[in-house]
């Protein structure tokens, strides 16, 4: 809990009268920068100076704006940074930011249309220049956005997913990949984005229900030979493009017709009747149409049975190649056509309209994606998803909280091969070249292209493929830097859980991959820490829909970055969603206006920081008490930090500094100041500099601002942010100044509860006499003293009489304190008052009894209706009690 020796013997500086954080957060986060107090030194790691701790930022879109999710994420981050900074710790949190690739491109494109263009009217190359000129001019102000919440980042070491060095990673990891059989090119049933016309992986495609339609369709029937047989679909456009119908091989129903033919509507073209074990009889009327090219589930009866896979859609869903007057509809349009002619026809036999069911929509477009057969590029998955899940259940990396590991088991444990290609023109180019008789040859960084007669592969990969190799592609790999020696792996990983499929299970298997047989541990990350995602104050996830999004840059400009890092924080429990409401920010606001106020006390009192712990012997009973309870929350905040136990960390640091700091000490060390002796005061005023000091440390990594400007006034020192973290006192604990504080407080708290029934102002001196003490416990006399001070009681007068007594159980058994009120209290109007609430009262306890005495009103009534009487009676019967007695204290009798 001592100052480092720079920081020492400084002069404090002067506060202004309120705390403006919107006058102080930019210009002192810019000093920050200019300091360089963020950035990471490996020299001082490998000397064996410091010990390393590292963690990567996820990179935000280019595309992006910090949303609440960000903010609570990166605040997370920060808390760690800063805690491990000012713990001596050489740390390294390196920023950056990815391409986007689907969403980057979308927005470029967007800006073309408006011109009456399209990115094939540029062509690529001037396309993707295009691209590069946005993102200098316009991309990137999520970057901004962190500084503005506080991000204490290495700015030097900022990346980008298509800088130069990262390029080099990918291209060496497909490579790798490649020579090692692991990626490979196929014709399979992929996720397809319409609007984005690309293809997309699982992680991409969210899947949730909506509204459509069950359409029972007869087949067959054309004459007397073509044998009748129904199928139901959600999608009746898509049998244009079928190719067969199938039943289960064990269904009597339908065992005369397998292997036999019916003639598929609309087309007039026949297909066959198979027998598939994939089939479930109890669906439906138990036989399913099989469209191979638009379903995955019928890619693979097709595959079994060898059937044709007819593709009936181009890459933006019209349809095509049919025959039929459907060809240049939209999917949808073609839908209801179809549904119509086939009505026409009389083939349809039932309709269920609306039909619940789960439709695959893109996340990045929110359009429903379309099955469709094409040829992509693949990474085999099994090899790398089981290194990812042993680097786990070897205790390799840790999730935090542990429940959570199941979740991640059943994605890598279940994980299909994975789509990399995507149809784009911007981002990373696949590194595969075509020859002019069929060759293939895929080219690493250190390769030059083949020459006259080869193309590259026009896909693009897609954007998780870059930013799976993030933890070490920024730090240099696949050169082996000094940064990627002292950093890697990196210390934690603080995410969602939302994005532990999307981004941690990708990562993971990349680092095992690309560093096995290298490294010890060769995984990205030692821990996974993670947090639930951020809903409104009624617990509802945010969605622009219902309007109920929330803007934290606003609040930022509101209330400041403090106020809103520290409400996320409070409210951030492993694993867990938390709810976040403007209120809470205005309350976060208001301990940093208390904080603030605190601090410029304890600068009006003469404060001072000597550096280092004060003596015990020197202290009262106050001091005593809050140097040991702030040596607990010392060690309790290590100890949670530790353990990513931001909210209960942020929660006990609030309360102490409000509840026991502020509300308590402060007040307690004003008797010290102004009534004790000049040692006493003097020992007080080194116990408020040590206590607002350490307290300012302990509270910097949650509100970095507001502690910086506190602390560098009051001790004069250079910067929190290097600033040592606080560690406990060799004074021990204080049982007797504990007791003697509780005891403060308990005959405290009821005087002034008596003193507010009486109506009698908090500041309104009350004469009261001296009360039984026992002259072998310490500072009995100072709780007295204390007593008196805070509540304003003198000593009896000549004419004393006491007209109320207090009983307060204390440590050492009750006291009683006994008061003359007859001087300060308008005894006829209290009298009249408390008469009026007598009668209410009372009035209230016989209509209650009324209600409830009504056998055919209780009969009728909801029970809760019912609870809701007796609880008012109850409580009308205690204020009958309560202010019969308070009259007759009063003398006017009973009502």
């Amino acid at each position: 809990m001592t100052t480092p020796p720079e920081d020492q013997d400084r002069p404090s500086r002067a506060l202004p009268a309120q705390y403006d954080p919107a006058a102080v957060e930019v210009a002192l986060y810019q000093q920050w920068r200019e300091a360089g107090y963020f950035a990471a030194d490996p020299a001082r790691v490998l000397s064996g100076e410091r010990q390393p701790f590292s963690i990567v930022l996820p990179p935000p879109n280019v595309t992006g704006n910090l949303h609440v999710g960000h903010a609570l994420d990166h605040t997370l981050m920060d808390v760690l940074a800063r805690w491990h900074r000012m713990s001596g710790d050489e740390v390294l949190w390196l920023p950056g930011m990815d391409h986007a690739g689907i969403a980057t491109q979308a927005v470029v494109e967007k800006q073309l249309a408006a011109d009456g263009k399209t990115r094939h009217d540029l062509g690529r190359e001037a396309f993707v220049q295009r691209v590069w000129d946005w993102k200098a001019e316009s991309g990137g102000a999520i970057l901004g956005q962190m500084a503005r919440l506080g991000d204490s980042v290495d700015w030097d070491r900022e990346r980008f997913t298509l800088d130069e060095g990262l390029s080099a990673a990918v291209q060496t990891i497909f490579k790798k990949l490649y020579d090692d059989g692991l990626i490979y090119q196929a014709e399979r049933i992929i996720n397809w984005s319409p609007v984005g016309r690309t293809a997309l992986s699982d992680i991409e495609v969210d899947h949730f229900e909506v509204d459509g339609e069950l359409v029972s369709i007869r087949y067959g029937g054309s004459g007397p030979d073509d044998p009748e047989i129904v199928v139901a679909t959600t999608r009746v456009e898509t049998m244009l493009g079928d190719t067969a119908i199938a039943v289960h091989p064990d269904d009597e129903r339908y065992a005369h017709l397998v292997g036999s033919t019916v003639v598929l509507p609309l087309v007039d073209r026949r297909i066959p009747i198979v027998g598939d074990a994939h089939v479930d009889p109890a669906f439906g009327t138990g036989a399913v149409k099989v469209t191979p090219a638009h379903d995955p589930n019928d890619f693979e009866i097709g595959r079994r049975h060898d059937l044709p896979m007819i593709s009936i859609f181009t890459v933006d869903a019209r349809v095509e190649g049919t025959g039929t007057r459907f060809d240049g509809m939209d999917r949808f349009d073609a839908r209801r056509e179809v549904r119509e002619e086939l009505r026409a026809q009389g083939r349809i036999v039932a309709e269920k309209r609306p039909y619940r069911h789960s439709v695959g929509h893109s996340s990045r477009t929110d359009e429903p994606i379309e099955p469709r057969l094409s040829t992509q590029w693949f990474v085999k998955v099994a090899p790398l998803a089981q290194a990812a899940a042993d680097a786990v259940r070897e205790g390799r990396t840790d999730i935090s909280p542990p429940e959570l590991a199941a979740r991640y088991f059943d994605w890598v444990d279940n994980m299909h091969d994975w789509t990399i290609s995507r149809q784009l023109w911007w981002g990373h180019r696949i590194p595969v070249w075509y020859g002019p008789d069929g060759e293939v040859r895929c080219v690493g960084p250190d390769e030059e292209p083949p020459g006259d007669g080869w193309t590259q592969d026009p896909d693009v990969l897609d954007t998780w493929f870059s930013s799976g190799l993030w933890p070490f592609s920024t730090m240099g790999w696949p050169g082996r830097t000094d940064t990627l020696k002292a950093f890697y792996p990196t210390s934690v990983l603080v995410t969602g859980y939302d994005i532990l499929f999307f981004w941690v299970a990708r990562m993971m298997m990349f680092g095992t991959y690309a560093f096995a047989g290298e490294l010890e541990n060769a995984v990205p990350f030692r821990t996974v820490a993670l947090h639930g995602l951020v809903r409104d104050q009624f617990g509802k996830k945010m969605s622009k829909s219902k309007g109920n999004v929330v803007d934290p840059l606003a609040w930022i400009e509101l209330y400041g970055a403090d106020a809103l890092r520290l409400t996320l924080a409070r409210g951030a429990n492993p694993g867990a969603d938390q709810a976040i409401a403007e209120e809470w920010v205005k309350g976060s606001r208001n301990f940093c206006t208390k904080l603030f106020n605190a601090t410029r006390f304890a600068q009006a009192n003469g404060a001072v920081v000597t550096g280092t712990p004060c003596r015990a012997e020197d202290l009262g009973p106050a001091d005593r008490w809050i140097l040991g309870r702030l040596d607990a929350v010392v060690e309790q905040t290590g100890a949670l930090l530790a353990e990513f136990q931001f909210g209960k960390a942020a929660e006990a640091l609030y309360h102490f500094a409000w509840d026991e700091v502020c509300d308590w000490y402060l007040e307690l060390s004003k008797v010290a100041l102004q009534t004790g002796t000049p040692e006493q005061a003097r020992a007080t005023r080194e116990a408020l500099g040590e206590v607002l000091d350490t307290l300012l440390r302990l509270l910097h990594p949650f509100t970095p601002f507001v502690t910086e400007t506190l602390w560098t006034a009051l001790t004069g020192g250079e910067s929190l942010v290097i600033a040592a973290w606080p560690q406990v006192s060799p004074r021990g604990q204080e049982p007797a100044a504990d007791r003697w504080v509780q005891d403060v407080q308990g005959v405290t708290t009821e005087v002034r509860r008596l003193k507010a029934d009486q109506k009698i102002l908090p500041t309104k001196p009350v004469p009261a006499a001296p009360w039984a003490v026992d002259p072998s416990r310490r500072w009995d006399g100072e709780l007295q003293a204390a007593v008196r001070f805070l509540t304003r009681l003198t000593d009896p007068e000549d004419g004393y009489v006491a007209t109320i007594a207090v009983p307060v159980r204390t440590s050492s058994g009750t006291v009683t304190v006994e008061l003359d009120t007859s001087g300060v209290i308008d005894v006829a109007a209290e009298i009249a008052r408390a008469t009026k609430d007598l009668q209410a009262a009372e009035k209230e306890v016989a209509e209650a009894e009324r209600k409830l005495g009504n056998e055919n009103f209780v009969q009728r009534a909801k029970p809760e209706a019912v609870e809701k009487i007796r609880q008012r009676l109850a409580q009308a019967q205690d204020d009958v009690t309560r202010l019969t007695a308070r009259l007759a204290e009063l003398g006017g009798g009973a009502a």
